[in-house]
C-alpha cells in the first residue's frame, strides 16, 4: 500500500513557521547589534560633549565682547541735573506698607526732591527699578548708583502726566 500523499497546504506549513522564525530571529539580533553599538559609542560621544561643555563654560570672555561692555559703560550720559534739582518719583511695588515713604526719607537725605509717592499698580516686583525720563539717563544712572540699584531703564508703562513733572521714577521691589 502506498502512503498516502501530504497535502499541499502541509508542505507550505513548514516554511510559513521557518520564515517566521528566522524573521524574528534577524529582528532580535538587528536589536542586539544596535544597543551594543550604542554602549560602545556612547561612553566616548559623552565625555567629549562634556569636556567641550567645560571648555565653553570655564573658557575666558571674548575680548570683543569685553570691549563692547566698556564701551557701554563709558558712553552713560552725564548727569543734567544736580541732585537738590533732580525729582522722583517713588512707587512702592512690593506691598510693604510705609515703603515708599521710607525710601523718599532717604532720597531726600541724600539730596534728590521729591516729586511724589505712591502704590506702584503692581504689588509683586522682585527687584527695585529705576527708570528715568527722556533725556535724562545720566541722572538715572547716578540714582541707581546712589540707591546700589541694578536695573536701569528708560520710562516703561508710565506716561510723563503720570510722573507729577518727576524725571525719575524709583520702583521699589522686593530687593
Amino acid at each position: 500500500m502506498d502512503a498516502p500523499l501530504p497535502s499541499p497546504e502541509a508542505l507550505v506549513r513548514p516554511w510559513r513557521t521557518a520564515t517566521l522564525v528566522a524573521s524574528l530571529v534577524a529582528a532580535l539580533e538587528l536589536v542586539l547589534l544596535i544597543g551594543a553599538a550604542f554602549l560602545l559609542l556612547a561612553k566616548p560621544l559623552a565625555h567629549a560633549v562634556q569636556r567641550h561643555a567645560e571648555a565653553s563654560a570655564l573658557a575666558p570672555p571674548a575680548k570683543k565682547t569685553l570691549l563692547v561692555a566698556r564701551r557701554a559703560a563709558k558712553h552713560v550720559a552725564a548727569p543734567k541735573l544736580l541732585r537738590s534739582e533732580t525729582r522722583v518719583l517713588v512707587l512702592n511695588g512690593n506691598g510693604h506698607a510705609g515703603a515708599a515713604s521710607a525710601a523718599a526719607s532717604r532720597l531726600s537725605a541724600i539730596g534728590y526732591r521729591i516729586g511724589g509717592k505712591a502704590n506702584a499698580k503692581r504689588q509683586d516686583y522682585a527687584t527695585t527699578v529705576v527708570m528715568y525720563r527722556k533725556g535724562y539717563t545720566g541722572d538715572g544712572h547716578r540714582l541707581a548708583r546712589d540707591l546700589h540699584v541694578k536695573v536701569v531703564g528708560p520710562l516703561d508703562g508710565l506716561s510723563t502726566s503720570a510722573l507729577h513733572g518727576s524725571e525719575l521714577v524709583v520702583v521699589l521691589g522686593a530687593r
